[in-house]
């Protein structure tokens, strides 16, 4: 071969080369997630799951963390978006051009100002809310106490200046997203610290939290379409049911102590591998606190004793927004305790037919929490928020309010 025809074979070689990569078919999408590659991220599970993720978009679980907007926050910044301080101080949410803001001023001057970056709370009870600093996440000294339509001191914060140095950690987070990106964790003195990538969080609980990472699975099923087995991937009803209690109790039983992160928890998991035994909880079921202690509260009650398979789904489909549906839940209750049966309700004074229609507020009926209070803007006494009570048992003070409406 001569020396020209070897450089015009080189030449025709690399232009097909190089037009074949022209051609090629583009690279995947690369896996993004803050979880790691193992995670699929909730927007895939839409293509065979619409109808059930359209539905639990609506749910609180979903709802309990997302970025902070007009959308998402219940507050007003207009009208009544002002809350004054004992001490002179006035915070004020402020609309700007640069996004959301909770302003103090003493005077008309301006002390401190901060941005709201993420919301805390799907809204229905209360919501509170953070903003990001020097690789931190910082809690507003006003949440949005929504039963009253108002702005109002944040849980714990002091009456009487507004705070704005209270750190958010990870805990927090556990029950609130679904992952945060921790960029550091080190000792100061004898106080963890821990620092954030920003903007490293998938927010609300979302599909993966209860039904493991899927990254596995949606690969499969899109390799095997006609497969209609779930693989790769937990089934909950496959469980045993006090890993199905765990898996809600991981969030639903109170501040515990943590042996692990929450977000290291997978369905299956033993809860007694996450937090240390709590030692300090009343004795009595009725001593606790309605708020956070759902899952001690239930398991103490006679429905839950008697019984070998209940368990928090028995109650709630965690995949639909079910609140204040009463009676969608009475008729739940009717599965043990049928109108004709022995074990129905006792009370004579209302028929059978009223009251398979709500049990709800009977025996498990709305109570205000020890725990979490919140003081509104002129008040001098903090209002306590309000839990329904997962101890299930009769209430005579309740049965009494509930005749009293029927008269």
């Amino acid at each position: 071969m001569s020396r020209r025809q070897f450089y015009v074979t080189v030449l025709i070689t690399s232009c097909i080369f190089i037009f074949s990569q022209c051609f090629r078919k583009a690279p995947e999408k690369v896996n993004t997630d803050v979880r790691g590659e193992q995670f699929a991220g909730a927007a895939t599970c839409i293509s065979c799951h619409k109808q059930i993720y359209d539905a639990y978009v609506a749910t609180g679980h979903y709802n309990t963390s997302a970025p902070a907007s007009e959308k998402s926050i219940k507050g007003p910044f207009t009208g009544d978006n002002i809350f004054s301080y004992s001490n002179g101080t006035r915070v004020v949410m402020e609309a700007r051009d640069s996004g959301l803001f909770q302003a103090a001023y003493t005077d008309s001057t301006l002390q401190e100002v901060h941005r709201f970056d993420i919301t805390m709370g799907s809204g229905r009870k209360a919501q509170s809310f953070l903003y990001w600093q020097a690789d931190r996440y910082f809690q507003l000294p006003l949440s949005y106490f929504v039963p009253a339509h108002s702005w109002a001191n944040s849980p714990g914060f002091p009456p009487s200046y507004p705070k704005f140095d209270r750190m958010i950690p990870s805990t927090c987070f556990g029950c609130h997203s679904s992952a945060v990106g921790i960029k550091e964790v080190h000792m100061e003195g004898r106080r963890l610290s821990e620092s954030f990538e920003k903007n490293q969080l998938v927010y609300g609980i979302d599909c993966e939290r209860c039904h493991g990472p899927a990254a596995d699975h949606v690969a499969f099923h899109r390799e095997h379409p006609q497969e209609k087995t779930a693989m790769h991937m937990t089934r909950v009803k496959m469980l045993k049911n006090q890993q199905r209690l765990d898996m809600c109790a991981l969030c639903h039983s109170g501040l515990g102590t943590p042996q692990k992160p929450a977000f290291d928890y997978k369905p299956g998991d033993a809860l007694s591998d996450y937090f240390f035994p709590d030692f300090t909880r009343p004795t009595r079921a009725a001593d606790l606190d309605v708020h956070g202690k759902q899952y001690q509260l239930f398991t103490a009650s006679r429905c839950f004793v008697k019984s070998d398979e209940m368990n928090c789904s028995s109650c709630h489909n965690p995949h639909n927004n079910e609140r204040d549906q009463l009676a969608t839940f009475s008729r739940r209750c009717m599965a043990c305790h049928q109108p004709a049966g022995p074990a129905f309700c006792k009370l004579k004074s209302l028929s059978a037919s009223v009251l398979e229609k709500n049990c709800i507020d009977c025996h498990m009926p709305v109570l205000p929490s020890g725990s979490i209070t919140l003081l509104t803007d002129g008040q001098t006494r903090a209002t306590p928020d309000s839990m329904r009570t997962h101890l299930i048992t009769v209430y005579p003070e309740e049965v009494k309010k509930i005749l009293a409406r029927f008269k």
